[in-house]
C-alpha cells in the first residue's frame, strides 16, 4: 500500500483551497465542510493511478469496468462481504465522480474500449454507489454516512465543482 501524503503537503493544500473556491462558487458556501475534504482526499489520493484502479478480483486483477466492479461489490455475486461491498461501491462512486469531474472525455474512451460498460449509465451509478455507502449508518461507519448522502445528491453539482478544480489546473476539457 502506498504511504498517504501528509495533510500539510502543498498538493493537499493546493487542492483543498481550490475545492473550497470552486464549491462556495457553484453549491454554495453553507453545509459541504466534509464534502470538501473529501473531495480532497479523492484528488490526493488519484494522484496515484494505482489508486485509481485499486479493485482487484479474488485473482489480484484490476478491474477497469465499472460493470465488473458492480459485480464485484455484490454480496450475491462476489464480495465476501459488507464491508468488502461498501468498500468496492465506494471505489465505484470515487472512480466515476473523479473521471466525470476532471476528465470526462476519458470515460467516452472507456467505455468505447472496455465493452462491458456500453449499458452504463456513469452517473446513475456513481450516485447509487454512494447511497449504498450512505446506508452504513451503524459503527464504525456511521459518522461518514451524511457525507456518502451528500456525495449522492449532489453528485453533478459535484462533478462540475472537480471540473473546475481540474481546469484550473489545465485538465480536462476547456
Amino acid at each position: 500500500m502506498a504511504q498517504k501524503i501528509n495533510p500539510e503537503h502543498p498538493l493537499v493544500q493546493m487542492f483543498r483551497d481550490k475545492v473550497a473556491e470552486q464549491t462556495t462558487t457553484h453549491l454554495g458556501s453553507t453545509g459541504y465542510d466534509d464534502v470538501e475534504a473529501y473531495l480532497t482526499s479523492l484528488l490526493v489520493d488519484f494522484v496515484r493511478m494505482e489508486s485509481v484502479f485499486s479493485v482487484r478480483d479474488s485473482e489480484g486483477k484490476p478491474l477497469r469496468s465499472v460493470i465488473e466492479m458492480v459485480a464485484e461489490a455484490d454480496v450475491r455475486l462476489n464480495a465476501a462481504s459488507f464491508e468488502r461491498e461498501r468498500q468496492v461501491h465506494k471505489h465505484i462512486g470515487d472512480f466515476i465522480l473523479f473521471w466525470t469531474g476532471v476528465a470526462p472525455d476519458y470515460l467516452s474512451r472507456h467505455r468505447a474500449t472496455i465493452g462491458t460498460d456500453l449499458v452504463c449509465d456513469y452517473t446513475r451509478q456513481g450516485q447509487e454507489s454512494y447511497y449504498v455507502v450512505s446506508t452504513f449508518d451503524h459503527p464504525p461507519y456511521d459518522a461518514e454516512s451524511s457525507t456518502f448522502r451528500k456525495l449522492s445528491r449532489e453528485f453533478d453539482g459535484l462533478s462540475f465543482v472537480l471540473g473546475q478544480v481540474g481546469r484550473s489546473f489545465g485538465l480536462g476539457a476547456h
